[in-house]
């Protein structure tokens, strides 16, 4: 899709909205007016969150001007779309920029990079349409700066994300109101006990990247390093993906014997990106165990049935679904985000149980004092190099 400034994106974001739009399944069945009081209980559950996370964490945002201007959104499934799609468009800059290098001017080249990118809007948005139910919060940290937010209907259900100036924003707490009832029903869990349980994991992301001033930017110079490292270069790619999973099936297993990559992204990586990646792998371990970790220290204390909530969701995440789901999540590489949960929380409470919350908090003092990806596995030697 070419901008007004006559560049040509990677990916038609435009078509691709559309095509999650259309392939998304509908939510869970509701009356207007339950819908409606299950966004109000949402908004509530995430301010009253926000203060159970604070007083637990010893965790306080560095602005308030920063904690202010991070907004909480309760969307659907299609507005989850449009949200990310805002975040992807302003990461992936970087390579969208080195592609339009390498293909240089001239109207064939942009009439054939035309066709690519309304080629890669129907593959991301067919992914977004599937992401787009399985998400029930997040915090969104590279969203461009927000437009005020109208309602997605005339009756006002709905927040309708808005892309505002290319300039970074703080980031925005989403929470999928479909898919937390969604799962509720599913669990047979109190739902209300359930949805401020939700919110205090996701509020502890907002938390975190309002608290630690420098957290987003350097997430964002690991991503755009990373980026820059890609080859553009299609056939290099697929030789990559060739030899790296040697005839075996992507998302499978690789080669058969485990030690091949096990994600599409693992196939095609350099070996500067797999370095990078190892450093990403280890923050985002942290960020997520330790949202986990918050989540279950605060809820016996607001949330009585937190012990029936935890023991159902755990049994949901070992059980997963079906074959054909299941492929997806390993080509996408959201086996390795719930590997993230557990792997994060062990080390957030190896360490806590050794030097108390205000040891673990020196974590957050620099890019330094994150743990490596060897400690996440070994709280003992991170608090031997950090706390000493």
């Amino acid at each position: 899709m070419t901008s007004a400034s006559g560049r040509v994106d990677m990916v038609d974001w435009d078509l691709a909205v559309a095509t999650a739009t259309r392939l998304v399944r509908p939510g869970p069945e509701v009356s207007r007016d339950e819908a409606r009081a299950v966004v109000a209980e949402l908004r509530r559950h995430a301010l009253e969150a926000e203060e159970h996370v604070r007083e637990f964490t010893r965790m306080r945002s560095s602005s308030l001007i920063d904690a202010v201007a991070t907004p909480v959104l309760v969307v659907d499934r299609p507005g989850w779309v449009r949200a990310n799609v805002a975040g992807f468009r302003t990461i992936v800059q970087p390579l969208v920029d080195k592609l339009q290098a390498r293909r240089g001017p001239g109207a064939g080249t942009a009439m054939m990079g035309s066709l690519g990118e309304k080629a890669t809007g129907v593959e991301v948005g067919a992914v977004l349409a599937f992401l787009s139910t399985k998400v029930l919060g997040q915090y969104e940290t590279f969203a461009p700066a927000e437009l005020p937010a109208p309602p997605d209907s005339p009756a006002g259900l709905f927040d309708k994300p808005r892309r505002g100036p290319d300039l970074p924003g703080p980031g925005r707490l989403l929470l999928v109101a479909p898919n937390i009832v969604h799962v509720e029903r599913e669990l047979d869990v109190d739902p209300h006990d359930f949805r401020l349980w939700v919110c205090l994991h996701e509020e502890t992301h907002r938390t975190q990247f309002t608290a630690v001033p420098w957290l987003r930017d350097h997430i964002q110079s690991e991503v755009q390093a990373f980026l820059a490292q890609a080859d553009v270069d299609p056939g290099a790619l697929l030789e990559r993906a060739r030899e790296a999973f040697g005839g075996g099936v992507p998302g499978l297993g690789g080669r058969g014997d485990g030690s091949g990559p096990s994600t599409l992204l693992e196939a095609v990586q350099s070996p500067a990106q797999r370095e990078i990646l190892g450093r990403l792998t280890a923050v985002m371990s942290l960020l997520e165990g330790h949202a986990d970790v918050v989540m279950d220290g605060v809820g016996p204390a607001v949330v009585p049935s937190v012990a029936e909530i935890r023991e159902k969701f755990q049994q949901r995440r070992d059980r997963g679904a079906g074959r054909l789901d299941l492929v997806l999540r390993r080509l996408l590489g959201m086996d390795a985000k719930l590997r993230q949960y557990q792997d994060g929380a062990v080390f957030v409470r190896g360490v806590v149980d050794r030097v108390g919350i205000d040891g673990f908090n020196r974590v957050w003092t620099s890019p330094n004092t994150l743990p490596t990806k060897d400690e996440i596995h070994d709280p003992a030697a991170w608090v031997a190099r950090v706390v000493g």
